[in-house]
């Protein structure tokens, strides 16, 4: 799904994701196999030019070890 770049929902998603990624020391690679998409893919979400459904998000949620409220907004907090 393509959204405009202009979407503050899909900004804070594709800056979240990266920023996650690279907190927890992973590769795109690396969370595209957790997501069971290829690399290309993954760097499709991560810079904008995809958006995420619903399912995909929840997954992006478990891949990252957050919550898919929190890949949407400007705080990344840590699942316990």
């Amino acid at each position: 799904m393509k959204v405009p770049a202009t979407d503050p929902l899909h900004a804070s998603f594709c800056r979240n994701i990266k920023q996650r990624r690279l907190e927890l020391g992973l590769t795109q690679a690396e969370v595209a196999a957790r997501l069971g998409v290829h690399k290309s893919q993954y760097a499709n979400y991560e810079q904008g030019r995809a958006a995420p459904t619903l399912p995909v998000l929840r997954r992006f949620a478990e891949a990252l070890n957050t919550s898919g409220a929190a890949l949407l907004t400007d705080l990344v907090p840590q699942r316990s």
